[in-house]
């Protein structure tokens, strides 16, 4: 056994070790390593990572919704796993990526899986031991996917911080550790190396960290400096099809992908990012000069009118770097143990109270507390009070009649939607089918028949309709099923909700 067991390390590792190469051929084929500033140069390389194992395509809350589906919500962070559960969740992220892509931008869901599976793995597990820690596998993840940099950090926020919003500095410390294994995977650590100091660098000036002092510190101009190549990266995305129309001062290229840089000290030099990441300059201009970036091109005119409405306008047009939260963060209700007072109040405060909840746990939450907490909110106001008063005078068996009645109509709902689903199913599978006919290629001598070419020019405008038509019914199927969830907890909640406030009337009731 242990000789069987050596043998499948060996195994894994020389298969890590040769897509790993294969990984890094390519990235050196584009000579990212002459790009002269390091962070540029480790953010052009996560960038190039990104995009290749389709991670881009991913963004947080797809990821969180994987980790739920593997039961990772529900695991402590130094959980350590095996390299299986590992490739079962990078699994779950792209064939439910896929079931989300057009079929015509389908990705190759193994080669994805196999790719990031060892590029993870050359970061987290160069010895070949074949586990990682829950906490590496979130935090790696969540660095690297795509989406909005604030909902990444909110998320990452929320793993290292107490139940109070207050920032733990040995989470906060661990997290820096395992991150920057990402910059150094890619041959860039003695530039983002981690050292003990790091952390306290971070916030130096703060005893407490909350939510809003965290996404200041690496959402500000510059971020923190262990960081910085982490809102770069996203700005790398934002900008790779930004369009500008102005000659690189450098190259004499007539126009400019990406960002552009001016010089602030020549007058209208101008460099396209390539020419300024690798040091190209001409004339007086010096690599020495302070450089400003521009992520978007405006015309003379849109400057002088932006200028003209600056300079007319009191108030600053300066927008926050992120909306503020709040530092206390509410709970989200455990509904079992919910038991109203009685009254109109109550009622009020229940309602106030669940959608508090829901504003502050936003996204972040458990996406099943939140789907009961807005069950809670199903129950209209009318209906409460007329229940409430109708339990008092009843016995308990009285009492339950109309949840049973509610139950009813509830389940009813539950078997129309489902049949719903069905439905859409079943015209989801015949418009593949269709799709699939219309996308048959046609033979020499059919591309000969103007008839043909014209019944070929109609199927693939149909073929059209159909992908619109197929997308459509996967958003209503998609809706359907959070709805049928919804319902479905509602049930479970409903019997052992109303039984507990039944006995609570009944003792109210007793002791009068």
């Amino acid at each position: 056994m242990l000789l069987v067991r050596v043998a499948m390390i060996e195994d894994h590792s020389s298969g890590t070790m040769a897509d790993k190469r294969q990984l890094f051929a390519e990235m050196r084929a584009l000579e990212l390593d002459s790009i002269r500033l390091s962070t540029y140069r480790a953010a052009c390389k996560l960038r190039f990572v990104q995009k290749r194992c389709n991670l881009h395509l991913v963004d947080i809350w797809n990821v969180i919704e994987a980790f739920r589906e593997n039961g990772l919500n529900t695991m402590d962070l130094n959980t350590e796993f095996t390299v299986a559960r590992l490739e079962a969740i990078l699994s779950t992220i792209f064939h439910q990526l896929n079931k989300r892509m057009p079929t015509t931008h389908q990705i190759n869901v193994e080669q994805s899986i196999l790719l990031l599976l060892n590029f993870l793995l050359a970061a987290y597990d160069p010895d070949g031991q074949g586990k990682v820690s829950v906490f590496v596998v979130k935090m790696a993840l969540a660095t690297l996917c795509g989406g909005k940099i604030l909902d990444k950090l909110r998320y990452i926020f929320s793993q290292i911080a107490d139940p109070d919003g207050i920032m733990v500095y040995s989470q906060f410390d661990q997290f820096l550790k395992e991150v920057l294994k990402l910059p150094g995977v890619v041959f860039e650590g003695p530039s983002f190396g981690y050292t003990e100091h790091t952390a306290k660098i971070c916030f130096s000036q703060h005893k407490q960290v909350t939510l809003n002092i965290f996404l200041d510190a690496f959402m500000s101009d510059p971020p923190a400096q262990c960081l910085v190549w982490l809102p770069l990266m996203h700005r790398l995305a934002n900008v790779e099809n930004v369009f500008h129309p102005v000659e690189c001062s450098y190259c004499q290229s007539q126009s400019m992908m990406g960002f552009r840089y001016r010089c602030q000290q020549c007058h209208n030099y101008q460099l396209c990012q390539e020419c300024f990441w690798r040091g190209n300059a001409s004339g007086s201009h010096s690599n020495q000069h302070q450089m400003k970036e521009y992520t978007s091109w405006k015309s003379p005119a849109k400057k002088l009118s932006n200028a003209l409405s600056k300079s007319l306008s009191c108030a600053s047009s300066r927008e926050p770097l992120h909306p503020l939260f709040s530092d206390t963060p509410e709970k989200p209700l455990n509904l079992a143990h919910v038991v109203a007072d009685f009254g109109i109040c109550a009622w009020s405060d229940v309602c106030s109270r669940v959608q508090y909840s829901i504003d502050i746990a936003d996204r972040l939450a458990d996406e099943h507390v939140l789907i009961g907490l807005y069950a809670n909110l199903l129950q209209k106001k009318r209906s409460w009070l007329v229940w409430c008063s109708a339990v008092a005078p009843l016995a308990d068996s009285q009492a339950m009649s109309l949840p049973l009645d509610t139950n009813k109509q509830q389940r009813l709902l539950i078997a129309e939607l489902e049949n719903k689903n069905r439905e859409i199913l079943l015209e989801i599978q015949r418009l593949r089918q269709q799709h699939v006919e219309a996308s048959q290629p046609s033979t020499d001598k059919e591309q000969q028949n103007p008839t043909l070419l014209a019944e070929l020019k109609q199927l693939r405008q149909r073929k059209e309709e159909l992908e619109q038509r197929m997308s459509a019914l996967q958003e209503s199927r998609r809706e359907l099923m959070v709805q049928l969830e919804q319902l479905m907890l509602l049930l479970k909640v409903h019997d052992r909700f109303y039984r507990i406030l039944v006995l609570r009337v009944s003792l109210a009731l007793h002791s009068l």
